[in-house]
């Protein structure tokens, strides 16, 4: 599976941003794609997530209310719409694709890294003050 991440850039404060993450090669049913952040000199983590089987959604509480996750099932893709964008929100995204999960999979689950089996290359989120 090769995830392509795209969509970054600079924005002001307040702002909106849509990163987009196209998926291609071999695809599974069961699936969760979600969305990392990684800020310069700090660990990598979670922002959303959303199971292609049932589309169900997780986000961080950082991500709720102003983060939407969805996804084209035609072009195999997934999106994250960010609103309101903050200084602090600024961080390289990534998105990544994990097939291991089953039905009784929760928020626990989809939010941490080792979950996840193919990983997209980045893109870079810059909001200005």
């Amino acid at each position: 599976v090769q995830l392509q991440a795209s969509g970054g850039g600079l924005v002001q404060a307040g702002g909106s941003l849509r990163l987009s993450c196209a998926a291609s090669g071999r695809t599974f049913s069961n699936y969760a794609m979600g969305w990392f952040r990684q800020a310069s000199g700090k660990e990598r983590e979670f922002v959303a997530a959303i199971r292609w089987r049932d589309s169900r959604i997780y986000y961080s509480d950082s991500a709720k209310g102003r983060f939407t996750i969805s996804r084209d099932n035609a072009k195999n893709a997934v999106y994250l719409q960010m609103n309101s964008l903050k200084p602090e929100d600024t961080a390289n995204y990534y998105c990544a694709a994990g097939v291991r999960g089953i039905l009784s999979s929760g928020y626990d689950y989809y939010t941490k890294l080792r979950n996840y089996d193919y990983w997209g290359q980045g893109t870079q989120v810059t909001v200005s003050s």
